[in-house]
């Protein structure tokens, strides 16, 4: 895989993907690259004004491009599940899932509407709700991927069951890598569970290193000791969006990739180069606590993927 890029996707068409967080950055990227391949892809986000330039972007760039918006708030329970009827109303299956959006390590405590602390609620129980009743759709595709977005913080990252949404004590940092660490968590419990319960999905992770996008002004802020150090050192340790995203679609489009795999940079501390196998750290194949984790999440959200799945 030395120097796999978007050339080497194989051809989309006729499969249909939905992207969170596709307004800019990694997701646009994703997106772009997606539907370049001829696949039906579906951007969401929760500004609808971003959405639609998002949109004309893309169109500019492929002009016969099957594209779409639509809202979606990953920090909303009831927006996840309202993106969700409409999907389902509109497309019989779905091929590729891409669990992109998030925010990332937010000053000040927030809450979503929810009650849970924002960045768990948007970077993994928005998205472990979406997967879950995207379910049905994923299972009538002939060999669906579901791809699940973490970071490097996931080495530092540690579920804390007795104050998961921070209630306690909030640390910016410790926060995001609690959600980094649930999301690489989430996607492998997804694997072994697709495995048992027969529900024909592939459950990869992936994380873009060191990538320039607007998660850090939109998140900590520009004003901080590690943004101006981080300015410093770009040109040696990161790289564009673009590159950024070639984890995310190698794991989704590669016929190489693993079920269960985790994929990112291959340069010093996977901070930039072309996607590779990466390393998992051991609190994320702690089989214990993903599996306490999810069964949480279920009762957090009211979401479960067995009801869905015998229901379907």
């Amino acid at each position: 895989m030395t120097d796999w890029t978007t050339a080497d996707i194989p051809s989309l068409s006729g499969k249909t993907a939905v992207v969170t967080g596709a307004t800019g950055g990694l997701g646009y990227e994703t997106a772009l690259a997606l539907a370049g391949a001829g696949a039906i892809v579906i951007l969401t986000g929760r500004n609808d004004a971003k959405g639609l330039r998002a949109i004309e972007g893309i169109c500019r760039r492929f002009p016969n491009a099957l594209i779409a918006y639509e809202h979606l708030d990953l920090s909303s329970l009831s927006s996840v599940a309202d993106f969700a009827g409409r999907f389902a109303a509109g497309n019989e299956q779905l091929d590729l899932l891409i669990n992109n959006a998030g925010v990332m390590a937010l000053p000040k405590r927030q809450q979503t509407e929810d009650g849970f602390e924002m960045q768990l609620g948007t970077n993994y129980i928005g998205h472990y709700a979406l997967t879950a009743r995207l379910l049905p759709q994923l299972r009538r595709a002939r060999a669906a991927r579901v791809v699940n977005l973490s970071s490097l913080a996931h080495r530092s990252g540690a579920i804390n069951f007795d104050d998961l949404q921070s209630r306690r004590s909030y640390r910016p940092w410790r926060a995001y890598c609690q959600s980094k660490l649930a999301m690489l968590m989430f996607s492998l419990e997804l694997q072994r569970r697709s495995l048992v319960s027969g529900w024909g999905l592939m459950s990869v992770g992936a994380h873009p290193g060191y990538a320039r996008t607007d998660l850090i002004p939109n998140g900590p802020g520009t004003s901080t000791f590690s943004w101006r150090v981080g300015q410093l050192l770009q040109p040696l340790i990161s790289q564009s969006a673009t590159e950024g995203a070639l984890p995310t679609l190698y794991a989704a489009t590669s016929p190489a990739a693993e079920p269960g795999g985790y994929y990112g940079p291959n340069g010093f501390y996977e901070l930039k180069g072309p996607p590779a196998p990466v390393r998992i750290m051991p609190q994320a194949k702690d089989f214990a606590s993903s599996a306490m984790l999810w069964d949480v999440s279920a009762t957090l959200t009211g979401v479960s993927f067995d009801e869905i799945a015998a229901a379907a």
